[in-house]
């Protein structure tokens, strides 16, 4: 849900600094939501048993940026990991139920 916000309010401020003709708009958006957005990906990280350090590989141009995105979809490790259940298991056995 964060990048489905994330994505449509910066359509929104990409149309406002056209409409102005500046980017302080975009500017401040983009600085506001960097740290949630790293927390987001270090989350995400997490859930998959990687380090959030991994999102170093930003700096790489494109291999880095490809290399995240397979780490950032595949699936959470099964049961426990260190920060917490997984909650597609919870959701598996309620469906069983």
């Amino acid at each position: 849900m964060f990048i489905l916000f994330y994505l449509i309010f910066s359509i929104v401020t990409v149309v406002i600094d056209a409409v102005l003709g500046t980017a302080f708009v975009g500017m401040i958006y983009s600085l506001a939501l960097l740290i949630p957005s790293l927390a987001i990906g270090a989350r995400r990280l997490h859930d998959t048993g990687r380090s959030g350090w991994w999102q170093l590989l930003y700096f790489l141009p494109l291999i880095g940026f490809i290399v995240l995105l397979i780490f950032f979809v595949q699936d959470s490790q099964d049961g426990d990991n260190d920060h917490g259940p997984n909650p597609k298991d919870a959701a598996l056995e309620g469906a069983a139920i």
